[in-house]
């Protein structure tokens, strides 16, 4: 596996991103469990002007999950926003400030009975073809048959971006959302932060990091640090980066799952409201009842029912700095999806050496997963085992940052 090469954007800055997809679905649900008149007035504000709330004051209190399974697609783009440029250096204040790059791109599939939830994140170098495009003002683009994918949002915004992975992946897309650097850093603050494992220390020059081992809760602009950094973790590739983000992910995913978060209401209000306001979304994703419904498929779902993965890659033989799509690998994830059987996942949890897994203390201890979730997990058919060159991890794995420091 080839590490990823430098574009004009430093991908590393917005690699951050690859957790709002869990945490969107989990943000609402949570939001809906505590106060569903809240969420209503939060989700009607998504989108300004685009949804007509009259008729709509009072959302029934016994509304049901979304039928079937879901696709919901997350971009996440390095815009200089203003108030954050001065954070990222030469990307935003170089000739290039004004571009958008699509640099973290993840696809969210929910399935149905059993609910799981898949988390597929796609690298930001992967040479693929992109389809004709017609960007928000109206120019169009040719189809492609080989661009980086994080060009995608150039050609065509979010909706190109959505056409090109669901044509890589045969995938339906319904849904999508994208969400900035600053979003991330506001979503981050929100929640209080987030407790991280780090196996050894920490150093890197590049994002300012000079951490010891140990926990630590990380915040904010801290947040950022950790999740761009690439030279402090692992073999100091984007791969091993991936897998430390994916700690990030995990470990988000049970704060936000935990009575931490649940029996906060400002807490819970402040996460919600901060997420609304800094994820612009399909126009799908606008009507508050499809918001909830999308949400109430993933309450119960368990924690190893709950995955991250990769999409499969290899070296791309016109550039040893980029990638291109393992089609035959990626076959089996979309066949096992399709089937609905637990994911057992026989590859690292890192391709980079990025974290470590931790043996737990406790094997006998259960996930905080609800009973019906607990359940369902125990009644679903056989697990389908990925092949080794999938990378990933489940919310119910313990992993730590392999950082470039031993003691």
């Amino acid at each position: 596996m080839a590490r990823h090469g430098a574009h004009r954007s430093p991908g590393p800055l917005a690699q951050l991103l690859k957790f709002v997809g869990i945490a969107l679905a989990v943000v609402l649900v949570a939001a809906g469990g505590v106060a569903a008149y809240t969420a209503y007035d939060l989700a009607s504000s998504f989108a300004d002007g685009s949804v007509d709330l009259e008729g709509q004051e009072a959302v029934p209190p016994d509304i049901g999950e979304i039928e079937g399974g879901v696709n919901l697609f997350l971009a996440g783009t390095d815009a200089c926003e203003p108030e954050y440029a001065a954070f990222f250096g030469d990307r935003c204040s170089g000739a290039d400030a004004e571009g958008e790059l699509n640099d973290v791109n993840m696809l969210v599939h929910i399935s149905d009975a059993p609910r799981r939830v898949t988390v597929i994140s796609f690298p930001r170098d992967l040479m693929l073809p992109i389809p004709a495009c017609t960007e928000p003002g109206g120019y169009a683009s040719s189809a492609m048959s080989k661009q980086p994918l994080n060009s995608a949002y150039s050609y065509g915004g979010l909706g190109c971006v959505v056409s090109t992975i669901s044509e890589l992946t045969g995938q339906e897309i319904p849904f999508a959302a994208k969400i900035t650097w600053g979003g991330v850093i506001e979503i981050t603050d929100a929640i209080g932060g987030v407790e991280v494992c780090i196996a050894n220390g920490i150093r890197d020059p590049h994002t300012g990091i000079d951490w010891e081992a140990g926990n630590r809760t990380i915040a904010g602009l801290e947040a950022l640090q950790f999740l761009r950094t690439r030279h402090g973790v692992g073999n100091g590739g984007d791969l091993g980066r991936i897998s430390n983000q994916q700690q990030y992910m995990s470990r988000l995913a049970r704060k936000l799952i935990s009575d931490e978060v649940l029996s906060n209401p400002a807490t819970l209000y402040s996460l919600a409201s901060t997420a609304v306001k800094n994820v612009t979304p399909s126009k799908t994703l606008t009507n508050p009842v499809t918001l909830m419904q999308i949400a109430l498929a993933v309450k119960n779902v368990p924690f190893e029912e709950i995955v991250f993965v990769q999409y499969p890659v290899l070296e791309d033989p016109d550039d040893p700095n980029k990638v291109v799509p393992d089609y035959d690998a990626a076959d089996q994830l979309w066949a096992a999806l399709a089937a609905n059987q637990p994911i057992v996942l026989s590859g690292e949890a890192s391709q980079g050496d990025g974290v470590v897994v931790v043996e737990s203390e406790n094997p006998e201890a259960t996930d905080p997963a609800t009973d019906a979730g607990a359940e369902a997990t125990e009644a679903a058919a056989p697990g389908v085992t990925l092949p080794s060159s999938i990378a990933g991890q489940t919310a119910a794995q313990e992993t730590c940052s392999n950082g470039n420091v031993s003691e």
